[in-house]
């Protein structure tokens, strides 16, 4: 929000140093993003006016001007500019004069520049006629009036001839660059940053006079509103005839560059003045295009199309707050305005709009529509309605004022549910609390009426009713807040913060580093890779057209058709460093990475997509194979609080060998199976496409399920008095019968007092007929009560024997 100093003071008398000026506002809560003199630069620069104007005789495109600048020869000046004309008025820059530059149709140049007599084509110019750019002002801000060259000013100036042109023109100014919060959307006007100045500063407030005079004719016997959508709060419409466009007076401009916005003419002019003014837009439309004298506020149908002031043609989405007519929308509410119904040279009656539009619709359509606007950028943060009256009145007050218009009696006023003010009980002692002040109540009872505040109750209660402008005060921490900023952040107590809290981190953040640990400790490196993907990956490692891999988060802006989406799997950039690393001659590589994984939300379509950590883990190398790999899953998981896994064959995930490969499963508190994730042998056929000439072992685990089924608790048993007898079992069965499976029906049968089954051994040769395999185990057997004796344990033993026979044909291996 750009503050012109000068303007701030036609609402309040704030005489203090810019500096300090500065300094306090920032210290009460008004962040400031820069501060920028206005005016300097220009020495020798003089208000004249052109007397005569004549063909140059040698330049067709060159004129001759005799200028007044008050002394008793006239200047003589040659221009080529072409919107000058005779009697009309300008800034001279005489010689030896300076200004900031650049000239036009030149780069800008460091330190200004000095203009000097000399001679166009033969003719004396002594001197130089400048448009507002050549005077440092920019050209989004320079009057309209000025675009083809000359800056031609408004009104007589005939007793300020030869004067200074910064000092007639008053130039000399200071605009304050203040960043407003999201939360006061009433500091985004002058009278918002006029009123905290003046609480700040302790000073008076005058508002500015809106009253009209009475007229016979009314409002409403020219133009009706009908509001058929909640989203509209408020709309005000007032009417002005005989309208004259013109040029504004210098001072209506003047505040409008000040505050960065350029001069069009009076009716544009002046109903931005009044936004900048009270922080309400308004958009004025010529009565003329509006068909049936009728306004209608209602939503647009998808799919329509809307010429905006800019010229544009747009698509308008379904949900797009229209301003209509009763035959086609005329406006974006709180937006922009239609080519359709704007103000041109010989309009003549002028519908004025002052509403107030629901913030979240602002919102919505702008991004839709990709459309910011000084307007939305007011409506997005919400504003009062009760301002809109208000505004409307003043836009009114102004054309009365400047003589362009005559302003009809009443306005056509749809409010249906007035915003009143809401009371906030705030206790003194609560605001001292926090603040760690001694604030007696008097002294707040002053910062709240400064800022146009009442306030009533007794004792430790104040009952504060802020205006309906603060849409921010809402709760009594917002209290607390006013205080603190009117009695100076600057002046709080330093105290440190009373609390005992500990700093912890999460279940999953605690796991995650244990891991890191862990898998350090075993030898693997972490490595990180990137987090897009594409289908063309999936297809690579042979993931199925209807795998749940597939599910992409497509990213609507990506960098290019490789990172077109966020990956679901970590196994292809673990894959892709595994063969960047053989591919550099590394002969061994263990390594790990523990990441986020996407995927669309399945449940709910709108909603936003899943995150989940997942760990991949990557081999190749001498000596390793795939109980290497199986090895560190299963010390991890038992580190990590999940003891009882269970391995099962996988032969259909063509990302993995076949036969080399399985799922990994437990057991949930409730009994379930889970599936913790999937390792084995990566296929040759991918081994191949990523450039992995050896054997590769891969996995990928779900670590957030690990997270979930991890307990690490420990509990303590009191060692074992008795002592165990241990037993050697080899069998001979099928080659493909699994030794997970073997192994569970050995812990069936071995009840209460077997303790432990190891495998030992898994023999395939010429004592084992083809087809066959030898699993040899070691069993352990113990009693926690007794010693337990040899032919109890032989009992034992020959259930669990029985059992392999029965379950899988075994026959006992002859030694």
């Amino acid at each position: 929000m750009l503050v012109s100093l000068n303007w701030l003071k036609d609402y309040t008398d704030v005489n203090v140093p810019i500096e300090e000026f500065c300094n306090r506002m920032i210290m009460s809560g008004s962040d400031m993003e820069t501060c920028e003199e206005l005016g300097t630069g220009i020495q020798g620069v003089v208000v004249g006016r052109i007397d005569k104007i004549e063909q140059h005789p040698d330049a067709d495109k060159l004129v001759v001007c005799q200028i007044n600048i008050g002394e008793e020869e006239p200047l003589q000046i040659v221009t080529g500019a072409t919107n000058i004309y005779e009697g009309g008025y300008c800034p001279i820059a005489k010689h030896n004069s300076h200004i900031p530059g650049p000239l036009h149709g030149q780069p800008k140049v460091e330190g200004g520049v000095k203009i000097t007599k000399g001679k166009l084509r033969g003719v004396v110019s002594n001197g130089m006629m400048c448009g507002p750019q050549e005077l440092g002002i920019e050209d989004k801000i320079a009057p309209y009036i000025s675009k083809d060259g000359i800056w031609m000013l408004p009104g007589n100036w005939d007793e300020h001839l030869g004067e200074d042109f910064v000092e007639a023109l008053g130039l000399h100014d200071y605009a304050i660059d203040f960043c407003i919060t999201p939360n006061r959307p009433d500091c985004l006007c002058m009278l918002g940053m006029a009123k905290e100045a003046a609480a700040v500063f302790e000073e008076k407030m005058t508002y500015p006079e809106n009253e009209c005079e009475k007229t016979d004719e009314n409002a409403s016997d020219y133009i009706s509103v009908e509001v058929r959508n909640e989203n509209c709060l408020r709309y005000t419409a007032r009417v002005i005839k005989d309208v004259k466009i013109e040029q504004s007076p210098w001072w209506l401009q003047k505040r409008l560059m000040a505050a960065g916005m350029r001069p069009i003419n009076n009716m544009v002019d002046i109903t931005n003045f009044v936004m900048m003014e009270y922080g309400q837009p308004l958009h004025a439309f010529d009565i003329r295009s509006v068909a049936g004298s009728h306004i209608i506020v209602d939503v647009a149908k998808d799919g329509d199309k809307f010429t905006t002031l800019d010229g544009q043609e747009r698509d308008i989405y379904a949900d797009t707050l229209m301003i209509n007519d009763a035959e086609k929308p005329i406006g974006i509410a709180g937006i922009m305005g239609g080519l359709n119904s704007e103000i041109v040279d010989d309009t003549n009656t002028v519908l004025v709009e002052s509403a107030c539009f629901d913030k979240n619709s602002i919102h919505r359509s702008m991004k839709k529509l990709d459309m910011r606007t000084e307007a939305s950028a007011r409506y997005e943060r919400g504003l009062d309605p009760n301002l809109a009256e208000a505004a409307a009145d003043r836009v009114c007050k102004l054309v009365e004022m400047l003589g362009c218009g005559k302003v009809l009696n009443g306005s056509v006023d749809v409010y249906h549910n007035p915003q009143k003010p809401v009371t906030i009980s705030c206790r003194v002692s609560k605001v001292n609390k926090v603040l760690g002040t001694e604030i007696p109540r008097e002294e707040m009872e002053g910062y709240f009426k400064r800022l146009d505040m009442e306030v009533a109750g007794e004792g430790d209660i104040m009952l504060v009713t802020p205006p309906t402008v603060r849409q921010d005060m809402k709760e009594e921490i917002d209290c607390v807040e006013e205080v603190a900023r009117l009695y100076g952040f600057d002046n709080l107590p330093m105290t440190l913060p009373k609390a005992d809290t500990v700093g912890t981190v999460s279940k999953s953040w605690a796991l995650r580093d244990l891991t890191r640990n862990l898998l350090c400790g075993m030898g693997l490196n972490e490595i990180q890779t990137y987090s897009f993907s594409n289908q063309k990956i999936l297809d690579n490692i042979g993931i199925e057209e209807d795998s749940w891999e597939r599910n992409l988060v497509e990213i609507i802006n990506p960098m290019g058709e490789e990172t077109a989406a966020m990956r679901t799997l970590l196994t292809p950039g673990m894959l892709e460093v595994l063969g960047r690393n053989y591919a550099r001659n590394i002969d061994r590589v263990g390594a790990y990475e523990i990441a986020l994984t996407f995927m669309n939300n399945l449940m709910d379509a709108n909603a936003l997509p899943v995150e989940s950590y997942n760990l991949s883990l990557g081999l190749y190398g001498k000596d390793e194979d795939f109980f290497t790999l199986k090895g560190i899953i299963c010390t991890l998981l038992e580190r990590l609080g999940i003891k009882e896994l269970e391995f099962t064959a996988e032969s259909d995930y063509k990302v993995y060998h076949p036969g080399r490969c399985a799922r990994i499963l437990t057991k949930d508190i409730n009994g379930q199976e889970v599936e913790l994730g999937i390792m084995g042998e990566v296929h040759p056929d991918v081994s191949e496409k990523y450039g992995i000439g050896t054997r590769a072992y891969v996995s990928e685990l779900f670590f957030d399920v690990i997270v979930e089924l991890s307990n690490r608790e420990i509990l303590y048993h009191q060692p074992p008095k008795y002592p165990s007898t241990s037993r050697d079992i080899a069998m001979i069965v099928d080659e493909d019968t699994l030794v997970g499976d073997m192994e569970k029906k050995i812990r069936e049968a071995g009840k209460e007092l077997l303790r432990d089954v190891k495998l030992f051994d898994v023999y395939r040769g010429k004592q084992v007929d083809e087809g066959k395999k030898s699993v040899a185990f070691s069993l352990t057997y113990r009693h926690d009560d007794r010693t337990l004796t040899d032919e109890e344990a032989d009992s034992v033993h020959a259930n669990v024997v029985d059992a392999l026979k029965e379950a899988f044909q075994a026959v006992i291996r002859e030694s």
